[in-house]
């Protein structure tokens, strides 16, 4: 099952987002190794600056992807304000589907 993983950073802590990015790259780079990662990229500001980021994840239920989004280095680090997590249905341009 594939499940969205939307996180909106915390204001004022673009700082933190790009002192972590290093090991949040290579965290996605194994998820995206094991065939979990799907999508992901930032969201931007009206700026053109990364703002929070969206996933789209392989999991077995809710709980695995809640577990598999607690460790990411962002998380981690404290930079998310809110991280919503739900159940996705790949419809459209899908290239397994």
């Amino acid at each position: 099952m594939l499940f969205a993983v939307i996180c909106n950073d915390k204001p004022g802590h673009l700082d933190l987002r790009m002192a972590t990015r290093p090991p949040h790259v290579d965290w996605l780079n194994g998820l995206n190794a094991a065939g979990v990662l799907k999508i992901g990229g930032p969201f931007l500001d009206g700026d053109g600056k990364p703002c929070g980021s969206m996933l789209i994840l392989k999991a077995e239920t809710l709980e695995a992807a809640k577990a598999i989004a607690a460790e990411d280095p962002y998380a981690k680090a404290g930079l998310f304000a809110t991280v919503e997590i739900r159940p996705y249905n790949w419809v459209f341009n899908n290239p397994e589907g």
